[in-house]
């Protein structure tokens, strides 16, 4: 077939490479002039299966930036509109009956891609920065039990974890910060941390070579299904200059067989004049990154805090520490009291870790938008417009689930039966 795949993050890139090793066609559309340019530049590097986990009970509550709860979503301003209704959903979703049931999919889904990046990794020979294990940290008994119910989820999964004591996370993690309070965590075992960008320059590289064309400044500006058999795409370039690779002077249109939309948070405003309403919220995630000072001071692997919700992680020779939940923050604009809570998670963890400044130091603030949806899991399939297919709405754990999103969207494509239940994530649970 001659399929177009909208979107060039890691989740677009992904989904190309794997349509064109079923022998597709492929063409990708990114906006920006290379792949993992927005959502996906410095994300959170966490892969592994369990930790997008309801760890705190407050994880489904809303706070303002100037409180001191340090979890949760954060409201920046009032919600406009269509926000409020998004809001309930959200909260709604956290509910236990349902957020066990949403919480199922979204593990065996990241589970199933840890394992499908692990497999392309090693069968293309990619170079990206990897490590295994990854701590949830619990500062005090009350983060421990809050956390009973996500372990027996993952255990009746079949997610493999330990449970350790605070002297056994410190053998584990021998720079964990003495003086900070540790009551004890959970190891999450196997493939815990890798290197979105970089994975994402190596597959498209490698999607490449097998034939799939990227067309980079060029804007997707409306999707027609023109019958029932083909779809095509009104397509202009996106500004840059000629020297930066713009393919198109003037709008033009292109014709496929079908279309798989990973435009993340722009999915909405695309998929609207199609009669496809996606209920897609833009969420504000930050990062730091920081060059290590002392290899003995930083983390082997990766932890987890989850009164805080910050990850803190070694990728090769920097450290990364991602985090916060924020609604309605402008974009483009940091924020400082979330980039507060991310550099306080760091000093209370790992003091001394990186260099913040100096001759040898190089830092790194940055902010993103993740397209979510309000109930959890990311929308995977067929809509009931012909040859529209959507592979969006992961919100945090984009890159956690990538690799699998775009392989049981392939063998979907194929008529093929997925190696994973999809069932919660058809598009048909929004009617689209």
């Amino acid at each position: 077939m001659r399929l177009a795949v909208v979107g060039a993050g890691v989740v677009g890139t992904t989904t190309a490479f794997e349509l064109t090793l079923d022998g597709h066609e492929v063409t990708v559309f990114e906006r920006r002039s290379t792949v993992a340019e927005e959502a996906s530049f410095a994300t959170g590097p966490i892969v592994a299966a369990g930790w997008t986990a309801p760890w705190n009970r407050s994880e489904r509550s809303l706070c303002m930036p100037w409180t001191s709860r340090s979890s949760g979503m954060t409201l920046n301003r009032l919600p406009r509109g269509s926000e409020w209704r998004w809001l309930w959903h959200w909260l709604q979703a956290g509910r236990h009956e349902r957020q066990t049931e949403n919480h199922r999919q979204m593990y065996q889904l990241v589970r199933y891609s840890q394992e499908r990046l692990l497999s392309i990794t090693e069968d293309h020979a990619l170079e990206h920065d990897r490590s295994e294990g990854m701590l949830v940290l619990w500062r005090g008994p009350r983060d421990a039990e809050q956390a009973r119910p996500a372990l027996l989820q993952m255990k009746d999964l079949g997610i493999g974890f330990r449970e350790h004591s605070a002297d056994q996370a410190r053998a584990l993690e021998p720079a964990l910060n003495p003086e900070t309070p540790l009551h004890g965590a959970v190891e999450l075992i196997g493939e815990a941390v890798a290197n979105c960008r970089e994975f994402t320059v190596s597959i498209r590289a490698r999607a490449q070579r097998l034939g799939c064309r990227f067309e980079f400044n060029t804007r997707v500006e409306s999707i027609d299904s023109a019958s029932s058999t083909t779809v095509d795409l009104r397509l202009a370039s996106a500004g840059a200059p000629p020297s930066q690779n713009a393919l198109r002077t003037h709008a033009e249109t292109e014709r496929f067989d079908a279309v798989i939309v990973c435009a993340g948070a722009h999915s909405a405003s695309l998929l609207h004049p199609l009669g496809l309403r996606v209920p897609l919220q833009s969420v504000q995630s930050h990062s730091i990154s920081a060059a290590m000072r002392e290899p003995l001071d930083a983390p082997l692997s990766a932890v987890f805090d989850t009164r805080h919700g910050v990850s803190i992680a070694r990728l090769g020779q920097r450290i990364r520490v991602a985090g916060g939940c924020d609604f309605g923050h402008p974009p483009g604009q940091l924020s400082r009291s979330t980039l507060r809570r991310l550099y306080g998670a760091l000093t209370d963890w790992f003091p001394g870790a990186v260099r913040l400044g100096g001759p040898h130091g190089s830092l790194q603030e940055w902010q993103g938008a993740q397209a979510t949806l309000p109930d959890g899991p990311p929308l995977l399939g067929a809509t009931r417009v012909p040859g529209v297919w959507l592979n969006l709405g992961h919100g945090s754990a984009g890159w956690s689930m990538a690799c699998g999103s775009a392989r049981a969207l392939t063998d979907q494509l194929a008529g093929r039966n997925t190696d994973i239940e999809l069932h919660g994530c058809s598009p048909r649970r929004y009617n689209l």
